[in-house]
């Protein structure tokens, strides 16, 4: 444990930060899971509405650097393929 105040406050924020990823992160694979069983059970309707809430969680985690912007972006392509398959 640090002795020093400044670092003691660092490993406070650093768990801190580490929790809130950690629930970010988590609920984007959620979102991601709830849009594949849609996907699975070819439920357009319920797909669409995941595909957005999805793609709204991918944007957010890449904007405050969660997961990288390319990953998110191949990951919103491929939901966005198979929605496009439900559909067709």
């Amino acid at each position: 444990m640090p002795n020093i105040k400044s670092a003691i406050k660092r490993v406070k924020t650093n768990e801190k930060r580490r929790a809130q990823n950690a629930a970010q992160k988590s609920a984007l694979r959620t979102a991601v899971k709830h849009f594949e069983t849609a996907a699975a059970n070819g439920d357009v309707e319920k797909a669409q509405a995941a595909f957005v809430e999805a793609t709204k969680k991918l944007d957010k985690a890449a904007t405050k650097g969660l997961i990288h912007k390319n990953a998110a972006s191949r990951q919103k392509s491929r939901l966005a393929k198979k929605l496009n398959g439900l559909s067709a």
